[in-house]
């Protein structure tokens, strides 16, 4: 579909357009395209493209995956080595294997390539300035306006907001925000020597301002070295990151590349959907709070919001696409919110005592085990507070 053709493009109405290619809106379309319903896939890059990200893909991730879809795995983790800022390094290691690396630019690509084949249509380089859903721009009230950079304008009964943790559609439903951190990343190729000591084995560093932590991700013969904290501590956090690569004896290779991002994080009475616009993702401000992990986050709220935008697209007024909208609003809430909640406690206990934490996960067995379990999948932080009445207690002695 190209520009020429604008004028046919606002006549022809799309069941879903979904904004943003990432892993949230790569499933969203490919759970609406599965329905059977005309989606529009829009990205404003080209792709493949590159993402600040660690790479890491937990059990939850690998279990909201489209069937068939096969993992591009640059290593696989069976160790993970704990330091407490530098020191008390203990690794731990498991024979199961806890969870899988990948670069985002053959993740993201390989998502949406499964959206294609459910029968979504794809278009890059296009970058939507806002969406509308009143006004002249609008024919009816079951139709929302997308409008392009230029003034394009393309036509939807659901649209789906996933561009990332600065979104316009985020601002456009009103996503409030409770926590923002910063990000800062090297991807360092290294020598094969190096290569083969951090083979199968990631490192987490509990860093040395309150909630920070650093990584280092294996993926052949690059290393992705990262460190993240609450932002506001841009200077201190640039310095640990510099420390870290130099204390890891990394300092004398030439990063291929250096980025930073900053990650957000929803209040909880943040909405998710404003008429029939949804937010999934970083859009929504949906990501585990303690660990800021994004992936599972996108790729589940991405493939629920494909189906609840469905749901609205066949909604013909406006009661009955709220009524959808708040149904989206309750599936998210009931199981990533409930995920956040433990994750901003623990975050909490964190950031007073990351000591503990340390000498927990590194010391008593219990603690390591659920660690492996919330990797594989076959847990999750809230199961584990609501199951085991002793993680119960100490994380509300904590709070206390």
């Amino acid at each position: 579909m190209s520009s020429e053709n604008s004028s046919d493009d606002a006549r022809q109405v799309w069941d879903v357009v979904v904004i943003g290619a990432g892993p949230a809106g790569a499933s969203a379309a490919y759970a609406a395209a599965v329905a059977g319903r005309r989606v529009l896939l829009l990205e404003k890059a080209e792709l493949p493209r590159y993402k600040t990200c660690g790479g890491g893909i937990i059990g939850p991730s690998r279990d909201s995956l489209p069937p068939g879809f096969d993992l591009p795995l640059r290593d696989r983790v069976h160790a993970v080595t704990f330091t407490l800022d530098g020191k008390y390094s203990r690794t731990r290691r498991s024979k199961q294997i806890l969870f899988g690396l990948v670069n985002r630019s053959e993740f993201d690509q390989q998502l949406v390539e499964h959206a294609q084949k459910a029968g979504a249509e794809l278009r890059t380089g296009a970058t939507v300035s806002r969406v509308e859903q009143h006004g002249a721009a609008v024919p009816d009230r079951r139709t929302v306006a997308v409008i392009l950079q230029g003034g394009e304008t393309l036509l939807a009964r659901a649209v789906v907001g996933a561009d990332g943790s600065a979104s316009r559609i985020g601002a456009h439903v009103g996503v409030k925000l409770d926590q923002v951190d910063l990000g800062l990343e090297a991807e360092i190729p290294v020598p094969p020597t190096v290569a083969e000591d951090w083979k199968g084995r990631v490192l987490i560093d509990w860093g040395p301002t309150p909630g920070s932590y650093g990584w280092v991700f294996p993926k052949g013969d690059t290393l992705t070295v990262g460190v993240i904290s609450a932002r506001g501590e841009g200077s201190a956090t640039k310095r640990y990151l510099e420390d870290f690569i130099a204390r890891l004896g990394l300092a004398g290779f030439e990063p291929s590349i250096s980025s930073g991002h900053l990650t957000r994080c929803r209040a909880d009475d943040s909405p998710l959907s404003r008429g029939r616009v949804l937010v999934c993702g970083d859009a929504a401000g949906l990501l585990e709070p303690w660990t800021r992990e994004g992936i599972s986050f996108a790729l589940r709220s991405g493939r629920l919001a494909g189906e609840w935008a469905v749901r609205i697209a066949e909604s013909h007024d406006a009661v009955d696409a709220r009524r959808q909208a708040l149904n989206y609003a309750f599936a998210v809430k009931a199981g990533l919110g409930v995920e956040m909640s433990v994750g901003k406690r623990m975050l909490t206990v964190f950031e007073r005592r990351p000591g503990i934490l340390h000498a927990a996960i590194t010391g008593f067995r219990p603690a390591w085990k659920a660690f492996a379990r919330i990797t594989r999948g076959s847990t999750t932080l809230g199961e584990i507070v609501r199951t085991h009445p002793m993680a119960g207690r100490v994380l509300s002695s904590i709070d206390r």
